[in-house]
């Protein structure tokens, strides 16, 4: 019978086994042969070997010309999308700061996840009637500012299955519920490089949104100023896309397309 030395178990024992795995190969600056592997882990080496193929075919290990194990693509591009995620918050916030600071207003950082964005991140106004939003709390791209520039970024294609599989619902009057309406708003929208929330999320909130882009130029993340509607103003976009372009130069964008 296996046994797994290891005292820190999940219960799952595949998964235990592979960490277990993981954990040998990450302790060799070499790639590592079967045989070590079984003998590390105390596994038998056809139970390694099945669970290494599994590994193998997600990319959590690779193998060489002569068959030996070391820590795969997946794990270095996970671990950077973790350190992507760490160094956006970082290096956010006191740019979140100096833009609250001038504006006087909440702002909020968030990021994408399928057909919604996620508020990861947010400096509060001092004011005492203010509109901000819960960390960790969603929202459908179609309502919100950040979420139309990147429908626009992401182009036609994309916001026809958007339309498609989300149906669009109407959160208030001013929601945008037409397929066609909102492409044409979107695309109007990324070309200005800054988009509205005009109630369309929730009435008597208004919002102005930019996109943060990375070394490569992709859109992974927004930058917006929330306010009761009346107190929004044309004048906070230049400050915005200053903001917004701040963090992306932090983050290694050059501004080239």
């Amino acid at each position: 019978m296996d046994k797994n030395p290891k005292e820190n178990k999940s219960g799952i024992q595949v998964i235990d086994r592979m960490v277990v795995l993981l954990d040998v190969m990450a302790g060799y600056d070499a790639p590592v042969s079967l045989k070590v592997l079984a003998v590390e882990s105390e596994l038998h080496s056809s139970t390694a070997f099945r669970i290494l193929q599994s590994m193998l075919a997600h990319g959590l290990v690779s193998r060489d010309g002569n068959g030996h194990y070391s820590l795969g693509y997946k794990l270095l591009h996970l671990g950077g999308r973790i350190r992507a995620g760490i160094d956006l918050q970082r290096e956010a916030i006191p740019i979140m700061e100096q833009l609250r600071d001038t504006i006087g207003e909440s702002v909020h950082l968030t990021v994408r996840e399928g057909f919604e964005i996620i508020y990861i991140e947010r400096v509060a106004s001092f004011k005492t009637i203010r509109a901000e939003q819960i960390i960790g709390s969603r929202a459908p791209l179609h309502v919100t500012a950040v979420g139309k520039m990147i429908l626009g970024d992401r182009g036609r294609e994309f916001c026809h299955r958007y339309a498609a599989q989300t149906g669009l619902p109407g959160y208030t009057k001013h929601s945008i519920v037409d397929s066609w309406q909102l492409i044409k708003a979107v695309e109007i929208d990324l070309k200005q490089g800054y988009a509205y929330d005009n109630e369309e999320a929730e009435l008597g909130v208004g919002c102005i949104g930019c996109l943060v882009r990375d070394t490569t130029g992709v859109a992974i993340a927004g930058l917006s100023v929330s306010a009761p509607i009346e107190r929004r103003s044309d004048s906070w976009i230049v400050h915005i896309r200053k903001a917004a372009e701040l963090l992306s130069g932090r983050l290694g964008y050059d501004g080239q397309p």
